[in-house]
């Protein structure tokens, strides 16, 4: 039996849709949530990514995911600090973005299998794989363009304090929605 911590946004279409929308806002002002460094900024992006996947649930989550994605594509300035366009699916981010709609999706499958709000050790384990599942495709895509060495240094230690803090953060969340 699935279990996710919204099941009413899994009621219809209409609501769906709302969750989609609410979730590409939600990713969209947590990209503005931003620490620049180069080659990759530090932002809240994670935390939202691995929220929706834990509250929509592996496929809605992943679809959101997807949907906030094409929106910068498209050119709309929903990513990192307000960029847009297909140059950011290309660059040194390319990796970090398509991980996203990854990571979303194995947080709400974990979520869906008791990974969750009731189990605060499990909740955050599931934030903090989705948040590992970024960093190793992120770091991998790098690691193309700077080398292995340089992309582990630059693309993934200075993330893994942010994304334990943003798990803890992610799974206290989960946690306060279970209680009501």
């Amino acid at each position: 039996m699935t279990i996710y911590t919204l099941p009413f946004i899994h009621e219809n279409a209409a609501r769906k849709m709302l969750a989609v929308i609410g979730g590409s806002l939600l990713l969209a002002l947590s990209s503005y949530i931003e620490v620049p460094m180069f080659p990759v900024p530090i932002t809240m992006q994670t935390f939202a990514v691995t929220l929706i996947g834990a509250l929509y649930g592996a496929r809605l989550g992943a679809a959101t995911v997807a949907a906030w994605l094409v929106q910068g594509a498209m050119g709309l300035p929903v990513l990192a600090g307000g960029a847009a366009g297909l140059l950011h699916f290309a660059g040194p981010t390319a990796g970090y973005l398509i991980a996203f709609p990854l990571a979303a999706a194995l947080v709400g499958w974990l979520v869906a299998r008791g990974w969750n709000g009731q189990r605060a050790l499990l909740a955050f384990a599931a934030m903090l794989l989705g948040n590992a599942v970024c960093l190793v495709v992120g770091a991998a895509w790098l690691s193309l363009m700077v080398g292995v060495s340089a992309a582990v240094t630059g693309g993934v230690l200075p993330f893994i304090i942010g994304g334990v803090l943003k798990s803890a953060l992610g799974a206290a969340c989960l946690g306060l929605l279970a209680r009501k």
